[in-house]
C-alpha cells in the first residue's frame, strides 16, 4: 500500500493465496481510496497465465516475490511459488528491462528461487554473486522489518529481463 501511495502513476496487483488476507487488504485499499492497487485471491502458479493472457506480451514492468511460504517438506516443494513454469511466464510478460525482485528469510528457498531465475536465459542477475545487502525498493515489507529487527538475514536477488537477442 505504501508503494501504491509513493508511486501513484504505477498500477499494482497483489496476488495472495490466503483469502482472508486479500479481503483485509482490499478493505484497506478501499478505505485509503487507492485506485492503482488491487489484490486478487489466487494461486499464482495456476492463475497467473490465464490472467496475463488478456494482456499484451511485455506488459509487466516489475515483479516482486517476497517471503513466500517455504513448504519445508520435500513432498510439498511442488507448492513453492517459484516454479520453472512461473519463470517462463514472467519471461514472456515482463518488458525488456523489467525487473524481478526476490527476497526470503529462508536461505534454501531464496537459493532455489535465485537459481531458477539464474537458469533462465531471459534473466540477468544484478549486483554481485552474493545476496543484495539492501532492498532496492523504497518500502520494506513487514516481514522484512521483523526479520531484520531480530538480527536475522534477508536473502535478496534482483533480475533484469534481457533483450530477446541476448537470449541464447
Amino acid at each position: 500500500m505504501s508503494m501504491a501511495t509513493l508511486q501513484p502513476d504505477w498500477n499494482f496487483l497483489g496476488l495472495e493465496i490466503r483469502e482472508p488476507l486479500v479481503e483485509q487488504a482490499n478493505a484497506m485499499v478501499s478505505e485509503l481510496g487507492l485506485s492503482n492497487l488491487h489484490f486478487l485471491f489466487c494461486n499464482v502458479n495456476n492463475s497467473l497465465p490465464p490472467l496475463l493472457n488478456s494482456f499484451p506480451v511485455g506488459t509487466l514492468q516489475r515483479v516482486t516475490i517476497q517471503f513466500p511460504d517455504p513448504w519445508f517438506k520435500k513432498r510439498q516443494a511442488k507448492r513453492r511459488v517459484v516454479q520453472p513454469e512461473l519463470v517462463d511466464t514472467l519471461a514472456t510478460y515482463l518488458t525488456v528491462g523489467g525487473v524481478v525482485f526476490l527476497q526470503s528469510d529462508i536461505e534454501a528457498v531464496a537459493v532455489e528461487m535465485r537459481d531458477r531465475f539464474d537458469a533462465h536465459p531471459a534473466f540477468q542477475r544484478q549486483g554481485t554473486d552474493t545476496w543484495l545487502a539492501t532492498n532496492p525498493l523504497p518500502v520494506a515489507t513487514e516481514r522484512e522489518n521483523s526479520t531484520i529487527s531480530r538480527g536475522e538475514p534477508v536473502y535478496r536477488a534482483l533480475f533484469v529481463r534481457r533483450e530477446s537477442r541476448e537470449i541464447s
